[in-house]
């Protein structure tokens, strides 16, 4: 027979509960450390998700990847929610321990920017935060080298037919998204007849739920922070609330914002 397997051996919660090592005594330090471990164990879930869904999408099944895609948008729910647990922390508290954190800063999270580049948003930039030959780099290197769920996305729409140019989606490894009016015109035609492009229309309001919790996510991040910090700079040198408030502009599949003024 083999080992028995218990609760607490199956989750490996002694080696997860033992995760959390404060740099002080401070009681508000446990918070910072459990929330962006969790925020990072969510994020592991999303990309898994989008993983599986861009299978599906890739081989032409589009319902079964709706399921993954609802599961994202509902992780995203519970990340932006998180927030409020991090805003009951005051700016005093934070101060408490913040010199203890060195250089280090949300901007180094390899899986944050995973999931950026799989939903689209490519930015190469960011590989400069992760030395060369480390996991984290190979990690987020290989996210920025594959086609992305919007790339999927519309090479499906080309294999159903419409006018989509391949370089809308098969671009040079880690190069950054651009509108495109042909996407755009296509995008209207599903809109406008969502009986014959059911598939598709649904698809495209799964990815826009994706999007919507993204910014949502962003938001609710950009309040909290300048709450607790104000306009300072970020622990890694960052800009902090001023980055912060640029993302919000940023949109992953920005063709399905652009037509609904023009339905």
């Amino acid at each position: 027979m083999g080992e028995e397997v218990t609760y607490g051996g199956y989750l490996r919660l002694k080696e997860l509960l033992g995760a959390q090592q404060p740099r002080t005594g401070e009681h508000d330090e446990l918070l910072f450390v459990i929330l962006h471990q969790t925020m990072e164990l969510w994020m592991k879930q999303a990309i898994h998700e989008i993983g599986a869904a861009q299978e599906e999408v890739r081989s032409g099944n589009l319902v079964p990847a709706y399921k993954h895609l609802a599961r994202v948008s509902r992780i995203q729910a519970v990340m932006t929610q998180t927030w409020d647990i991090l805003a009951t922390m005051t700016p005093a508290d934070y101060l408490n321990f913040r010199g203890q954190l060195g250089t280090s800063s949300g901007f180094q999270s390899a899986q944050f920017r995973v999931l950026e580049a799989k939903l689209g948003l490519k930015d190469a930039s960011f590989l400069k935060y992760h030395p060369e030959g480390g996991d984290d780099h190979a990690l987020l290197a290989n996210a920025l080298a594959a086609p992305s769920l919007y790339d999927d996305a519309l090479s499906q729409l080309a294999t159903a037919g419409f006018d989509i140019p391949k370089s809308a989606y098969e671009r040079p490894a880690g190069a950054r998204y651009e509108p495109i009016e042909a996407v755009e015109n296509a995008w209207l035609t599903v809109y406008r007849d969502t009986q014959k492009y059911w598939a598709l229309y649904q698809l495209a309001e799964k990815l826009i739920d994706l999007d919507d919790a993204f910014l949502t996510w962003r938001h609710k991040h950009v309040i909290t922070v300048e709450r607790i910090i104000g306009m300072k700079r970020g622990t890694g040198g960052t800009e902090g609330v001023g980055y912060l408030q640029k993302t919000l502009a940023r949109r992953a599949f920005p063709e399905l914002w652009s037509l609904r003024t023009k339905l």
